[in-house]
């Protein structure tokens, strides 16, 4: 069974799946899926779209140089059946693909190197760049945390951190509008607690205005 791969994208095309595009010079292109092949049709550069093997390769996100990615060059060399050949190939394959899963593991290890370092790096220059936008202490609480940090011997930055961090998640942030209760009474005489939601000082009412009269919690109610 030959698995070719995508034309467009380098994804493997399975057998009975995919579309096969013959151009009128005989020559036949193999898609994976309908997406790759508009884009296709479309004359899109597969270079130029993050999604696809080329972009990766191109970008040094794949291996590209690697002794176990000849074995999957297409030879189109006839060779006589021979049973043990067709077992030692079988073997060889599954050899294959654990050396070459292997030396991706590592190759994205290497690749991701100090990416976390960057990121830090990155986070500190966005904080000193806006150092305006975060919240500050008091005066009066910089002193108390002070004289703390001189009876613990604790570091003075990391107490005025962790103050921060409390007032951050006590603090409580009022969304605009609000939930009102109130009680109707409907014209059979049933009375009903409602809940309704208010937006910038208007009711955001459902309901039918003939159907239900509004009442005040205060007022007295009559439901005899």
């Amino acid at each position: 069974m030959r698995v070719d791969p995508c034309f467009f994208c380098g994804r493997p095309a399975w057998p009975s799946k995919g579309i096969t595009f013959m151009r009128n010079d005989g020559k036949s292109f193999r898609f994976c899926r309908s997406k790759c092949h508009k884009n296709f049709k479309m004359k899109r550069n597969p270079r130029k779209l993050k999604w696809t093997k080329a972009y990766r390769k191109n970008a040094g996100k794949e291996m590209v140089v690697d002794s176990t990615l000849q074995f999957a060059a297409r030879r189109n060399v006839p060779v006589r059946y021979d049973r043990e050949l067709f077992a030692k190939t079988v073997k060889a394959m599954e050899r294959i693909s654990e050396i070459r899963q292997r030396r991706e593991r590592i190759f994205y290890k290497r690749r991701m190197a100090g990416k976390r370092a960057r990121e830090v790096a990155a986070a500190r220059k966005l904080v000193a760049e806006n150092e305006h936008l975060l919240p500050r202490l008091r005066g009066s609480e910089k002193r108390r945390l002070a004289e703390l940090a001189q009876e613990t011997g604790q570091d003075v930055e990391e107490l005025e951190r962790e103050e921060l961090a409390k007032k951050a998640a006590t603090k409580k942030t009022k969304a605009f509008g609000g939930e009102v209760k109130r009680l109707r009474v409907r014209t059979d005489g049933g009375v009903e607690e409602i809940s309704e939601r208010v937006f910038g000082g208007v009711d955001e009412d459902d309901g039918d205005e003939n159907d239900f009269e509004d009442v005040d919690d205060d007022d007295e109610m009559d439901t005899d």
